[in-house]
């Protein structure tokens, strides 16, 4: 694992932006549109913006996990009997998964491509 996100849902990115920028001292470090939504991480955030149609599906994941081998994590989940809700997908920043873990933990784990991980320096 390399980093760890807390998901933030928001109505607009451009609204929540600068009080983010404020809070955490940082620029957004990534900012991208994924299917109807806008993302930014910015700190320990991965701010998720869209419509409440287009969020609906997102909510029930908890965090977002940036890792460094998404077949490691396969490979850990099915030791463990975690179900894989979503994924492997290829999206903007690399690969992603969303799994469902024993406990009832929902993560999305994302495997950054080269520059989206020069992102994490």
């Amino acid at each position: 694992m390399l980093t760890t996100l807390a998901r933030v849902y928001v109505d607009d990115l451009d609204t929540a932006l600068p009080t983010f920028v404020e809070l955490t001292g940082e620029q957004p470090r990534l900012r991208f549109a994924y299917r109807d939504l806008n993302l930014a991480s910015i700190g320990g955030y991965l701010l998720l913006a869209g419509s409440e149609e287009a969020l609906a599906p997102y909510r029930g994941t908890h965090a977002t996990a940036i890792v460094d081998s998404l077949d490691e994590v396969l490979d850990i989940t099915g030791r463990h009997g975690g179900e894989i809700v979503d994924g492997p997908n290829e999206v903007p920043t690399g690969r992603n998964m969303t799994v469902r873990h024993p406990g009832g933990a929902t993560v999305e784990y994302v495997e950054f491509h080269a520059a989206a991980r020069a992102t994490l320096d």
